[in-house]
């Protein structure tokens, strides 16, 4: 079973960064497409020799304002 893991992708710039909520790790493209593809390269390292369950469960996501 793929484990599937939550992210979010903004605009910054000129670039679009990804970030993936349920670990430390973020990349980013010239699109949104791009960023999303760079960062599930990323995860795939990331996760290479790893159990994906060293990631962080998370349970309806909201984005606040501070």
């Amino acid at each position: 079973m793929k484990k599937v893991l939550q992210s979010v992708v903004w605009k910054e710039g000129k670039h679009y960064v990804a970030r993936a909520l349920n670990v430390e790790v973020s990349s980013f493209g010239a699109t949104r497409r791009e960023a999303l593809k760079n960062l599930r390269e990323a995860l795939d390292l990331y996760f290479e020799g790893s159990p994906a369950s060293a990631a962080t469960r998370i349970e309806r996501a909201e984005v606040v304002a501070l």
